[in-house]
């Protein structure tokens, strides 16, 4: 029997943001997806939604229906920074009154199966998740002390700076003839294309995204 194709569409607040979320969002479910009954083959693909002068609860709206239309998308995966120590704001003030205003929609052209993406502090702590695979792609052999990445991902309040510093202080063991003018923009693709899921893992914010991933299979009933 073929495999059961499911059309996830996924927004994300930035261009740079789609080059790291893409492989991650990709193969998440396509691994929670081996938990489903029968095949199933997750087809992921990112929706282009002009959010200018839209709230965020119209922008998802316009981004459910976009996507139906466009790959008759099945589940809209909907990214948002939490900005703070908890997703906790933005589940409350942001996806909740989202998932009504979808939900209050009667017609068949609005896909209602929705899975937020809400790295606690900013999207940059995903990408502190595998320091082995950081250090590699910023080409350093200093330690996660030497470059002050050693601390729990989800409790630095500016990861993205933690980086752009972790990267200053590489270039520094480098003759400044080979010194490369490596920048934070330079890492979002390969690392999203790398970055161990098992070190996702360790991180709440990245189980609630798994978690959300098996619910939307569920009301798909393709998972018990």
């Amino acid at each position: 029997m073929a495999a059961r194709q499911v059309f996830v569409g996924f927004t994300t607040e930035g261009s740079t943001d789609v080059r790291f979320l893409r492989k991650i969002i990709e193969r998440s479910f396509e691994e929670i997806a081996y938990e489903c009954q029968g095949d199933v083959e997750p087809v992921v693909w990112p929706l282009d939604v002009k959010k200018t002068d839209l709230s965020f609860c119209e922008y998802a709206l316009k981004a459910a229906q976009q996507g139906v239309e466009e790959i008759g998308m099945m589940i809209l995966c909907i990214h948002s920074d939490a900005d703070d120590a908890t997703n906790q704001n933005v589940l409350d003030n942001k996806i909740a009154p989202a998932r009504d205003l979808i939900n209050a929609q009667r017609d068949s052209s609005t896909c209602k199966t929705l899975v937020p993406v809400i790295p606690v502090q900013m999207m940059e702590a995903w990408m502190l998740a595998d320091t082995d695979l950081l250090k590699k792609e910023i080409g350093t052999t200093k330690t996660d002390n030497e470059l002050k990445i050693n601390r729990a991902p989800e409790t630095i309040a500016d990861p993205k700076a933690t980086i752009e510093e972790a990267i200053r202080i590489a270039r520094q063991e480098k003759t400044k003839r080979k010194r490369k003018e490596l920048k934070i923009g330079d890492l979002y693709l390969p690392i999203g294309q790398k970055v161990s899921i098992d070190k996702l893992l360790r991180l709440p914010s990245y189980r609630q995204f798994q978690n959300d991933i098996r619910q939307a299979y569920r009301e798909l009933r393709l998972m018990k």
